[in-house]
């Protein structure tokens, strides 16, 4: 027999019950630092999806660096206390998947989205995107918004305009003083 006396059994039991507390204090502390590096985080209620479809969603955000997990409420209300998702803690009921995005935070958007066009089991409850809170209507204009490279290209190019006709106006600038000096020189020579 396994356990013959109920002190034996019951010793089992309180060493899975502090292993339990060991292994959910070491999600909360995963939990808590991934939502600390998060750009974006969203929220997502996966109820009705098949194991096939989760494991498309994860290929899909995993291909874009952005990780896809299935959570439990109270360790993610905890793992949130002092990080930017704090702002959500009343979105973590029923089931709850987050989309994790480190890099661009409108990439886990963008790509949480895509996926519901083709799927439209998975709902989105909401986002939390540089800190801030956002409705699952609003997400539609974020994930317009153009990718990080994107914008810095933009930039780039709004700086380097300016320069581009500094330089061709300089360089107008210099042929024309050359020309001037070289009809000048043909002159003093007739």
């Amino acid at each position: 027999m396994l356990c013959q006396s109920s002190g034996a059994c019951q010793g089992l039991w309180e060493r899975r019950s502090h292993l339990n507390k060991l292994e959910k204090g070491q999600v909360i502390t995963d939990l808590k630092e991934k939502f600390s590096r998060a750009r974006s985080v969203v929220l997502t209620d996966y109820k009705g999806m098949t194991v096939a479809e989760l494991t498309d969603l994860r290929r899909m955000l995993n291909s874009a660096s952005i990780e896809y997990s299935v959570v439990k409420n109270t360790l993610a209300k905890i793992a949130s206390h002092d990080t930017s998702l704090s702002v959500a803690q009343d979105a973590f009921k029923g089931p709850v998947g987050i989309a994790i995005g480190y890099d661009d935070p409108v990439l886990a958007v963008k790509k949480v989205l895509d996926f519901v066009k083709k799927n439209e089991k998975l709902q989105v409850k909401g986002a939390v995107v540089e800190g801030q809170l956002y409705a699952s209507k609003d997400l539609k204009a974020i994930a317009e918004l153009p990718t990080r490279e994107v914008l810095l290209s933009m930039l780039a190019g709004a700086f380097q305009a300016p320069l581009s006709k500094l330089a061709g106006a300089l360089s107008a600038t210099v042929s024309s003083f050359a020309y001037a000096m070289e009809s000048l020189k043909s002159k003093k020579n007739n």
